[in-house]
């Protein structure tokens, strides 16, 4: 065989096995989101996922409100990797189903229900200001404290990380984000089979003010995270790079867990 036909020969294994980009509308996607965090239209910590989600991974988005994670998840994972997002309420799961049709982001599901401690049926409370009804606040009624507020409640579905993933045949997840207004905690005991499994990259809203309503704070759940799983280590984003840090501080809203190896993959 000649040098040159040898260069046009069957490519290697090795490369037919590379993981294919995301087509060209979902990249456009996550610039524009990134576009938005320079006014702070987004959450900063977006420009850090590819620190710990590559192409082919599968990912989970809970309490995928609007999109706003799923898309640049989607961008990130590529043709060959999975986003499942997860969300209580209507209008999220419309917008996030239209704007994945939109931008080609296929792979994977969307679906209307909350994620908790066990499977079962519940309802999402939505708190209202001034007479109108604040969506992203929208949380799990049961076991919430809400005081005196206006409140609109309407029924889910809810189901573990783990049963919803054995259902699925997921056998290996990278990374889960969790924002659901106080409720992660009780997100993260229905994934305790998961994370054990996979120790999967955790981005985590941990909030005073919400964890509250559920009768929680950040330190107790900061402990319940550490004791189970020690490998972790909790960062947050400083705008350039994931920085580890001990403590839960305000301002800052969102944390990764990640073990040492999941960052240098």
């Amino acid at each position: 065989m000649t040098a040159d036909a040898a260069s046009t020969s069957v490519p290697s294994a090795a490369v037919a096995r590379a993981p294919r980009r995301s087509g060209w509308r979902l990249r456009a996607a996550h610039g524009l989101y990134r576009l938005a965090i320079r006014f702070h239209w987004a959450e900063p910590e977006l420009n850090g996922l590819d620190a710990v989600v590559r192409p082919g991974d599968t990912v989970l988005d809970i309490g995928a409100a609007l999109g706003m994670y799923t898309l640049p998840l989607a961008d990130l994972v590529g043709r060959d990797g999975r986003v499942f997002s997860f969300e209580p309420q209507h209008r999220g799961v419309f917008t996030v189903r239209l704007l994945r049709t939109l931008t080609g982001a296929r792979r994977g599901l969307t679906r209307r229900v909350a994620l908790g401690p066990e499977a079962g049926i519940g309802h999402i409370a939505v708190p209202f200001l001034r007479g109108f009804p604040i969506f992203g606040h929208g949380h799990i009624a049961e076991g919430a404290d809400d005081g005196t507020h206006r409140i609109h409640r309407s029924s889910t579905r809810v189901d573990t990380v783990d049963a919803w993933c054995a259902e699925h045949g997921v056998d290996r997840v990278a990374f889960i984000k969790v924002d659901v207004e106080g409720f992660e905690p009780s997100v993260i005991e229905g994934a305790r089979g998961v994370i054990g499994r996979d120790l999967p990259s955790l981005l985590l809203e941990i909030e005073d003010r919400h964890l509250v309503r559920y009768g929680r704070d950040a330190a107790g759940f900061l402990a319940d995270v550490r004791e189970r799983w020690p490998d972790y280590r909790m960062h947050t984003w400083d705008g350039a790079a994931w920085v580890e840090v001990d403590t839960v501080e305000p301002p800052v809203r969102n944390y990764l867990f990640a073990t040492p190896a999941a960052l240098a993959r």
